[in-house]
Parts: structure tokens; sequence; C-alpha cells
């Protein structure tokens, strides 16, 4: 059986996206150590990857003790805590503030970064809170979905 020239096999797809998931895994471990940069968004990436190409790191990251429950309550919900929207919406109120600061922008760029970051803020503001895991599915690993 040959591969004609330009095809992506099923195998290289399954490897870059492997590839990709290690890579927003580095990142979050990057985000972790700096306060500037986010976490959750690379670990959320690498779960997203990690379903296309490796369902035992799928299920090490959505089993991690610390960050397991938040990227689960995303996965199944679309639901982010009252204590995640807050830390996020700080931030971005932070991060303007510092932009504002210290790049003395015009007022069109100003306004074009205030209005890219109050869309993201009001999305993230917009999910709702995740519903309490019931008594059989607490602690139990998630389910793979057989589609």
């Amino acid at each position: 059986m040959s591969v004609k020239p330009g095809r992506v096999t099923a195998l290289t797809l399954r490897a870059g996206y492997f590839i990709l998931g290690i890579l927003m895994l580095v990142l979050a471990f990057i985000g972790a150590l700096l306060p500037l940069m986010p976490t959750t968004i690379f670990l959320i990436l690498a779960v997203w990857c990690f379903t296309r190409s490796s369902p035992r790191l799928e299920t090490w990251v959505l089993n991690h003790p610390t960050f397991g429950p938040t990227l689960r309550a995303w996965r199944d919900q679309g639901a982010i805590s009252m204590r995640a929207k807050a830390m996020a919406l700080t931030g971005m109120a932070g991060g303007y503030v510092v932009f504002y600061l210290a790049a003395r922008p015009g007022i069109w760029l100003a306004l074009f970064v205030g209005l890219l970051i109050g869309g993201c803020a009001f999305y993230v503001g917009s999910r709702p809170l995740p519903s309490a895991p019931s008594d059989a599915d607490h602690g139990a690993p998630p389910q793979k979905s057989s589609d």
C-alpha cells in the first residue's frame, strides 16, 4: 500500500497532535511558574490534543490532583469556577492597566485592546459555574465516550 504525495496519514496526524500536546504541557508548566502567563488554557489545549493522539496522557492530565477537576468541569460542562473567573478577570484587568501604563498607546489602540480584553472577559464571565459532582462521580476517573 503506497501513500500518495501530499496526503496526510492518520499516524502523521496523530503524531502531530501528540507533539502539539506536549508543547502545550510545556507552556502550561511555564505558565504555572510565571505569574503573567496563563496555565489553564494550555492544559485545555493539551487535553484536546491528547484526546486525538494519546488516551493515556489525556487520562493523566484529566486525573491530575490540582488541574484535573478544573479541566473536567470545562470539558464536560463548559464551566468555570467562581474562583477561576475572579482570577481570570482580575488578571485581564491588571494586564490592561500594565499595558496602558507601560505602552502609553494612542486612543485607537487603547480602545481596540480594551474591546478585545473586554470581549474575553465577557466570555469568561458568561460561562456557567460547575455543578457539584454526584457521590457516584466523586473521585472516579473520567469516562471515555464511545463515539
